[in-house]
């Protein structure tokens, strides 16, 4: 009878002990992680309801206390420091969880389609040859499986690892390169997240509500071609991916995405600075996002790619945004994935420092057309970012600049490059009213600010265009 009485006993406290719900945490706050430095991040997670959970940080050695609400869910704003680590936060409630090999710095998002998910995996060479001497404790990498969800959750698959040759493997090139220079230049802990997936259009990536509360947006993905690849309807893999990470505590966002939408073209900047404004809202935070232009491809159809370039640098009027172009950077226009991830994350990187972190980076803005004027029967361009003036890359003469009278035919212009301005010209066209430049899906175009960078995409009109299979 003594041995059933204790068995009974063990059974019973057994019991007890699994009806207590154990501490829990989202994947993204786990040992390894990179909070951001002097700011006031939440910690968050799951218990019994009423529980009190004490939290303590190493670097200041403090504890803290939340009670978790009637959802079982509790949430805590800490205080971080100035950049350093390692550090331990230990979370106690029914449980005891010990975080370790943390790091306080910068935290950013990277984002987009192929052209930001591409790595390793893809024979990437600049990764290839990157991968054996990857090791870098100051840098740290989450990344987001692939995943989609109906309605926004509040937790993603995901891992942080210690940069190094095994955990970069398969990681966005873009993401690593950006955040090597980040952390170079910086002399900070850099943590960046990777939630990218090829092929994926942006109303995706777009709260679903924001796009079907929209007739104009939601009538464009209703025209979006369905694929066994990728996900197409509004919001589901900003529900899986993005909405469990609005929680955690950033630096900004880096973006490259765009050749999914050139179909739909003509509403991808509401559609693009709509999701731009709703994940600040999620985050409670007015932070920089970063963007890459599209590159130079031969599309199907003519002139969609040039489109959604302009459409890009329209959503460049959103505050606090910043684009790079990369006209220059493609090995082969057949190729829709540009070989040269590296110079791409520099530009961005180069932006962010001088943006973001107010460091002096010289001239990172490719020139931008401001302003046109007629001188007799030449028209004078000017720019912003383009303060020393203009080159010509190669023994050639400036390309890929068009002009047009009114019959909206556009020839070939006689182009001058002057300090403060570009001068072109077409000696059979008396009275010119529009210019073109680089204004199609494969341009590659020669003209560059002194410092090297290339001149932005443009069209001075706004003329129909006709959208033709290409033959």
């Amino acid at each position: 009878m003594k041995k059933i009485y204790w068995i009974l006993v063990l059974l019973f406290l057994m019991g007890r002990e699994q009806s207590m719900a154990m501490v829990r945490l989202p994947s993204v706050i786990a040992s390894n992680m990179v909070l951001q430095r002097q700011s006031n991040v939440n910690l968050w997670g799951w218990s019994d309801p009423a529980e009190k959970i004490y939290i303590t940080t190493s670097w200041n050695n403090k504890k803290d206390s939340v009670t978790a609400d009637g959802n079982a869910q509790w949430k805590i704003n800490i205080p971080t420091p100035v950049a350093g680590g390692p550090y331990t936060i230990t979370i106690k409630g029914n449980n005891q969880i010990v975080l370790s090999n943390i790091l306080i710095g910068e935290v950013w998002v990277c984002a987009g389609q192929s052209n930001m998910e591409w790595s390793s995996y893809q024979g990437l060479k600049q990764m290839l040859d990157e991968l054996p001497n990857s090791a870098n404790d100051q840098i740290r990498l989450f990344q987001v499986a692939k995943t989609t969800a109906s309605n926004p959750q509040d937790d993603c698959v995901g891992q942080w690892k210690v940069c190094g040759p095994e955990s970069l493997k398969g990681f966005s090139a873009i993401g690593y390169f950006y955040a090597k220079k980040l952390q170079q230049e910086l002399g900070v802990p850099v943590g960046v997240v990777n939630a990218s997936w090829g092929g994926t259009p942006a109303e995706v990536w777009t709260a679903g509500a924001v796009v079907e509360d929209n007739p104009v947006l939601k009538n464009a993905s209703s025209k979006l071609e369905k694929s066994i690849w990728w996900p197409t309807q509004p919001g589901r893999t900003y529900n899986a991916m993005i909405s469990p990470l609005t929680n955690l505590a950033i630096a900004g966002v880096i973006w490259y995405q765009g050749e999914s939408n050139t179909s739909t073209n003509s509403t991808y900047q509401a559609l693009f600075t709509a999701m731009i404004a709703d994940w600040r809202k999620q985050w409670q935070k007015e932070f920089p996002f970063y963007f890459v232009q599209i590159a130079p491809y031969k599309y199907n159809t003519a002139l969609i790619g040039a489109l959604l370039r302009e459409q890009q640098a329209k959503s460049l009027a959103l505050s606090n945004t910043g684009m790079v172009v990369i006209t220059d950077l493609v090995d082969d226009v057949n190729n829709i994935h540009p070989q040269n991830k590296l110079e791409v994350a520099n530009r961005l990187a180069k932006l962010a420092l001088s943006e973001t972190y107010k460091k002096d980076m010289g001239i990172v803005k490719s020139p931008m057309f401001k302003k046109m004027e007629h001188a007799g029967n030449k028209m004078a361009l000017y720019f912003d970012n383009a303060p020393n003036g203009f080159m010509v890359k190669g023994n050639a003469q400036p390309s890929d600049f068009y002009i047009a009278g009114d019959d909206q035919t556009f020839l070939p212009a006689e182009v001058k490059l002057e300090k403060d301005r570009i001068v072109v010209w077409n000696k059979t066209i008396q009275k010119p009213v529009a210019i073109r430049f680089a204004f199609s899906n494969t341009a590659m175009a020669n003209v560059f600010s002194k410092e090297g960078l290339p001149v932005t995409p443009f069209r001075t009109d706004d003329w129909k265009v006709e959208t033709t299979a290409v033959k």
